[in-house]
């Protein structure tokens, strides 16, 4: 059995607004979407305060590297309509943004991508106390 993440009520409660939609699924994200909606019923639910701050939520930025390479990656994890890779900001329903969300500095997450597996291992979160705006860069 796989670890469960850990949600605020908030998310979670955005999440099933977002995945209720008729727009939510195309046909290419259907699985994912269909893991995310599994991971969200064996969630660890918490009150905001609540949250670990160590944590990837919705509107946090999250630095992570490569494990099978070099790359180092910075994103801030956001509602699809607020997406904007060229800007950093990933969609909590791209497959990265979903392998993401839940998990803690120190995991290492896995997703497919069209070329084959990608491990990633979150290195830093930073929250957001204010969710309608990303928060700063996160110091080096």
């Amino acid at each position: 059995m796989s670890r469960r993440i850990v949600l605020s009520r908030p998310d979670l409660e955005l999440l099933r607004s977002i995945l209720s939609a008729p727009s939510a699924a195309s046909l290419r994200d259907r699985d994912h979407l269909v893991e995310l909606r599994e991971e969200m019923e064996r969630a660890v639910i918490v009150e905001p305060g609540d949250l670990p701050p160590d944590v990837v939520a919705i509107h946090a930025r999250v630095q992570a590297c490569d494990v099978d390479g070099d790359a180092n990656l910075e994103y801030v994890l956001v509602p699809p309509s607020q997406a904007d890779l060229g800007s950093g900001r990933l969609s909590v329903l791209a497959p990265l943004g979903t392998a993401l969300l839940g998990y803690r500095v120190g995991d290492t997450v896995s997703w497919e991508m069209p070329g084959g597996l990608r491990r990633l291992r979150i290195q830093k979160v930073q929250q957001d106390s204010q969710a309608n705006r990303p928060p700063p860069p996160l110091a080096a």
